[in-house]
């Protein structure tokens, strides 16, 4: 066994690790484990790679008692209920360990005790939340440099008692062996190893009697200096409430002296507007100027620069010119820019329905999956409905637009980083629908559309059409009349890994604004969902997004943190930085994917905070306080039975008069499923999956005729027409209705992009061309 990582233990009781070996049954006997004694805490892990995440045991030493066996075991226990036989590797190993173990657990006791009576001992210990920050700093520390001293004075009280009881047990063994009257060699030696053992009791009784004088004078002397601070702490409150009187009261009369100049002024002008709108505006910039006093201690520094504070109208004048762009917004509510006029109110023009029929309770059972897989070949096997939501795959995609207004805000902002702030958080809410949605959508049919017509209501109109079968790929267009486009290609991979499923979405989402010219491209994050086969189930996302200004270069990094059992932080934590193209931090946003998402303005960045994982420094940003950005929008009444589906999804398949013959909503399988007819919706689904087989062997089939028409007639294998195992590998000659294949210029890759001509059909009612695909 390797000696302790740690030198010998110091009296000051910190932190002591090594390899001990303890007793675990009485098949493996004793076995080596890695122990860790840490403020009063004896917590032990099979090897040192558990340390940041599985802790094997702990008992706390404040209650526990400590023996000792023979010359290398000792016992740990705590009255019964846990209870540790550890053996060192020897017996000066085992004495290092009981020192250690005895002076944490007299500093355990004495901290135990010590958070027991703090509420008499120091009855305003804590410092008051008067804005003299600075007066509590200085008391916390003269107070941790007291505590500091008297665990000084504890150790050397407790060392006292340990020297005394070794010695006592030092000196009867010695006046054992002397009693054996051994002659010679031997009895000369053990004489003089007596003599040597009463100069030491000598010497440490000496120590003794020094560190009992020293603690009582220390004890005297740490009253005394704790009644002393007790006085200067009370005498700073009062300090401090008298500073925020005079405060009060001097801006009270600054306003009133302020209010009386106003109005004469206005009188003497007899401006059309009249004395009200002038004390109107004198009282919202003393108010302003008042919240701001107010704000100060939400910085972490407050930096003398003026562009922090709110100003009087006269010295506004003074500085205005130095700001940036994306400082003129800074203390304006981000609503308040991004009011709507009252012509494009955004009452709906149509009422849409508010509930669905209600989830029939069927349970997910074995046989509801084995009976449609009777007499069927394992390629032909449907999922069953008993799995989905009714609603298809491009109505989810089209439910990303839930908080379109952040795009219509991000249209309306002078400033490119504040604009991906909005952007930023609209990628972020369109996981906000999915915290209970474990039901999977309806896998589209090649051909499929849909359309969300919202124009009239929103600004917007958005079409989706299942491009692709093999994978499975969906092509997204919205056009808005504020001012952005949104367009995506999802491809959707999944992994099945046991116990959970990850749904990892490929493609970049593209939003273009016309104001600015800016052209921001990111990613989706990974789903994955937990207790695949026993449990409940439950949805998480995790991963990295980038989302990229591709006409300034500013670029957001947001980070999806994993739930973690073992983690401190919130669940479904989101954090972002918005940086310019030199990396510099403008932004930092903050919140959670399924509840909120917000943004503040950084003053400063520093290096500093504890290190990495990589042991690099942390950045510190310094902000203003922070400001919500977006919050998720409550579920209707009822949502627990109806499929947890939002206020949009509910109308997602709510029928329309005039769409394509293609458009989910004339689904029927998924029609029957939201009826809560499940059985026949079963049935349908397996017709329209039969004939979607028949119609891709077709198009395989003309594409490989004409690939063999195209061929010399020398060339062709009059085997490879015959058996399936020679023929190449199979060419899906669908050609999308609505959108055009080509290479996307921003990012390189292969991509659907809108053609147009869907909405000038539907304003005809003339649909040539759609498949019959139901």
């Amino acid at each position: 066994m390797s000696e302790p990582k740690t030198p010998v233990p110091t009296p000051a009781g910190d932190t002591y690790k090594g390899w001990v070996f303890k007793w675990t049954n009485y098949i493996k006997g004793y076995q080596r484990r890695w122990f860790v004694l840490s403020n009063g805490l004896l917590s032990y892990y099979r090897t040192h790679a558990e340390m940041g995440h599985t802790c094997r045991g702990t008992i706390n030493l404040a209650t526990a008692t400590i023996t000792v066996d023979d010359a290398c075991n000792f016992v740990i226990s705590n009255g019964g209920a846990q209870t540790y036989h550890l053996k060192a590797s020897c017996e000066v190993e085992r004495q290092r360990w009981i020192t250690a173990l005895e002076l944490a657990k007299a500093k355990a006791a004495r901290m135990q005790a010590e958070s027991d009576d703090s509420g008499d001992d120091f009855p305003s210990s804590s410092p008051p939340s008067a804005p003299g920050q600075g007066g509590g700093s200085q008391n916390s520390e003269v107070q941790s440099a007291l505590r500091t001293l008297g665990s000084k004075v504890e150790d050397l009280s407790t060392c006292n008692d340990l020297i005394s009881k070794h010695g006592s047990a030092l000196q009867r063994s010695l006046s054992e062996l002397d009693s054996l009257r051994l002659t010679g060699e031997a009895g000369d030696k053990i004489r003089q190893v007596t003599e040597r053992a009463t100069l030491f009791r000598i010497t440490s009784n000496a120590m003794i009697n020094a560190c009992r004088d020293f603690l009582a004078l220390a004890q005297a002397h740490s009253k005394r200096l704790q009644k002393a601070l007790q006085a200067e702490r009370d005498q700073r409150v009062r300090l401090e409430e008298t500073l925020e009187q005079l405060a009060k009261q001097h801006n009270h009369l600054e306003r009133a002296f302020r209010g009386a100049s106003q109005s004469n002024a206005t009188a003497d002008n007899k401006s059309a507007s009249g004395p009200g709108k002038g004390e109107g505006s004198d009282e919202d910039d003393d108010n302003e100027f008042f919240d701001a006093m107010e704000e100060a201690p939400e910085f972490i520094t407050v930096p003398a620069d003026p562009h922090f504070h709110k100003r009087s109208s006269s010295n506004i004048s003074g500085f205005n010119s130095e700001m940036c762009p994306d400082d003129q917004s800074l203390n304006e509510e981000p609503l308040a820019m991004n009011q709507e006029s009252p012509s494009q109110g955004l009452v709906p023009l149509k009422k849409r329905r508010t509930r669905i029929a209600d989830k029939p309770n069927y349970s997910l059972n074995l046989w509801s999956i084995m009976k449609n897989c009777i007499g069927k070949e394992l390629s032909k096997i449907p999922m069953p409905v008993n799995f989905n939501e009714p609603i298809s795959m491009l109505q989810r995609l089209s439910e990303d637009l839930e908080y379109h207004e952040l795009l219509d805000k991000a249209s309306k902002c002078q400033s490119s980083l504040e604009q991906m702030c909005y952007v930023a958080a609209f990628s972020v809410s369109s996981y906000s629908t999915t915290v209970h949605r474990t039901g999977k959508p309806f896998n589209p049919l090649l051909g499929e559309t849909y359309e969300l017509d919202r124009r009239r209501e929103s600004g917007y109109r958005s079409l989706c059409e299942q491009v692709s079968h093999h994978p499975p790929a969906a092509a997204h267009h919205v056009i808005s009349d504020r001012g952005w486009t949104l367009r995506q290609e999802i491809t959707v991979a999944s992994k099945f890994r046991g116990k959970y499923l990850s749904i990892m979405p490929l493609g970049t989402i593209h939003a273009i604004f016309e104001k600015g010219n800016n052209h921001y491209t990111w990613k989706k994050v990974t789903t994955t969902v937990h207790n695949i086969i026993v449990g409940k189930l439950w949805i998480d996302q995790s991963g990295e997004i980038d989302v990229v200004n591709h006409t300034t270069g500013d670029r957001c990094h947001l980070k999806f943190a994993p739930y973690s059992y073992f983690s401190r932080d919130v669940a479904r934590k989101v954090t972002g930085v918005v940086m310019d193209k030199d990396g510099k931090a403008h932004y930092v946003l903050s919140g959670t994917w399924d509840e909120k998402m917000e943004f503040s303005r950084v003053m400063q960045s520093s290096l500093g905070g504890e290190n990495g994982t990589e042991g690099k420094q942390k950045t510190v940003y310094q902000t203003l306080k922070a400001r919500e950005v977006w919050r998720r929008n409550p579920l209707p009444e009822g949502a627990d039975t109806m499929y947890y589906f939002t206020s949009l999804a509910l109308t997602l398949n709510e029928y329309e008069e005039g769409i394509s013959p293609t458009d989910s909503r004339r689904r029927p399988d998924q029609r029957l499923m939201e009826e809560g007819r499940w059985d026949e919706g079963n049935s349908e689904k397996q017709r329209l999956e039969e004939k979607q087989r028949i119609v891709r062997r077709e198009r395989e089939r003309e594409a490989a005729s004409q690939r063999i028409a195209s061929q010399p007639e020398e060339a062709v294998d009059e085997d490879s027409l015959t058996d399936p195992s020679l023929k190449s590998a199979p060419h899906d000659s669908h050609l999308a209705l609505w959108f055009d294949r080509c290479e996307d210029q921003i990012t390189g890759e292969q991509v659907h992009i809108y053609k147009g001509g869907y909405w000038e059909a539907k304003d005809r009612g003339i649909w040539e061309g759609c498949p019959d695909i139901y």
